[in-house]
């Protein structure tokens, strides 16, 4: 080969290299910690094709579900970095890094499904998501595993059937101290330890979403399944704001407006699988109430001091706020 034809293969292949580079597609690895069979992955699979039909392939969404990057504390934590792109993180996990975070999930807050998602897509969910912001991250919208509901060895109608209960709780103050309220001792277990733990008796009860319940077979070890909607186990869907901030304009318009608009069909994917995990239930072995209305108020005011406890670190203003909005919106 001569020289002037070597040099012009290396010329070329140098301006190969740089359109290569200029076309090169933008990588959004996605965390979750749900499994492939949740609404929560299946949301993000139409975030990903929308994305990906929007930019013209520009940006490719890689969805790791279960973890597959880390827990959600580690995939924060990363995203600060900018080693992760996007995911959603529970607001309770995110209450490490935000202390305002652990709104969604005071216990009793919100009375229905509609009040919830009416108060995160207001302007009080806004700021709780503009929050994020000084902690590295950029929140763009809620999702959602749903209301919680308790499963127990024992029957749960009164605040009193959980005095002296051990009850597995996810690691979180605000959900520790629900339970201490009620007379209880939580015991902070992994989620992946918790079916053992249920099984072997090392505790009495748990509280997750249907999803969870279901999919993880508490309710095989677990003689009643309560269906309580005591709390409310968000997800913010949140991008690495480092990462975030160094796309252009249309990029960050296509991923925040796809991201809000799939947030409609997530939540309502979410009670659609709601439905077949109550019938799931209910031809199982596991006893399922329903929490009688006549003692509801019970469990409201046995942890109403939960609320006055976290003021200060979520913000008197802030929570001022929040009972004004969903006042306004039960009413309307």
């Amino acid at each position: 080969m001569s020289n002037g034809t070597g040099a012009w293969l290396l010329s070329v292949g140098l301006l190969l290299g740089a359109w290569d580079a200029a076309h090169a597609k933008t990588i959004l690895k996605f965390h979750h910690d749900l499994p492939e069979d949740s609404a929560q992955h299946v949301a993000a699979e139409k975030f990903r094709d929308l994305v990906a039909e929007r930019t013209k392939g520009e940006i490719e969404v890689k969805i790791f579900p279960n973890n597959g990057l880390g827990d959600d504390v580690q995939a924060a934590q990363q995203m600060q970095f900018g080693a992760i792109e996007g995911g959603i993180i529970p607001t309770a996990k995110l209450s490490n890094f935000q202390p305002a975070m652990q709104l969604p999930d005071l216990p009793f807050l919100f009375p229905s499904p509609e009040v919830a998602h009416k108060f995160l897509d207001s302007e009080v969910g806004d700021e709780l998501l503009a929050s994020l912001d000084k902690i590295g991250l950029k929140g763009v919208t809620f999702w959602e595993s749903g209301f919680k509901q308790f499963t127990c060895n024992n029957p749960v109608e009164t605040p009193d059937d959980f005095k002296g209960r051990k009850v597995r709780v996810m690691e979180s103050p605000i959900i520790i101290a629900q339970f201490r309220a009620l007379g209880s001792t939580p015991a902070p277990i992994a989620f992946s330890e918790t079916y053992t733990a249920l099984q072997q008796r090392v505790v009495d009860c748990q509280e997750n979403p249907l999803v969870s319940i279901v999919n993880m077979k508490f309710h095989e070890v677990q003689t009643n399944t309560i269906i309580s909607n005591h709390a409310y186990l968000g997800y913010a869907f949140v991008f690495s704001k480092r990462w975030f901030e160094g796309l252009d304009d249309a990029a960050k318009k296509t991923l925040v407006d796809t991201a809000r608009e799939v947030t409609a069909f997530q939540r309502e994917e979410t009670a659609r699988r709601e439905e077949g995990y109550i019938k799931t239930l209910e031809a199982s072995s596991t006893k399922l109430t329903r929490l009688p209305d006549e003692h509801r108020s019970a469990f409201e005011e046995a942890t109403r001091p939960v609320h006055e406890q976290f003021k200060e670190a979520i913000g008197a203003g802030l929570m001022e706020k929040t009972y004004k909005k969903i006042e306004e919106l039960r009413g309307s």
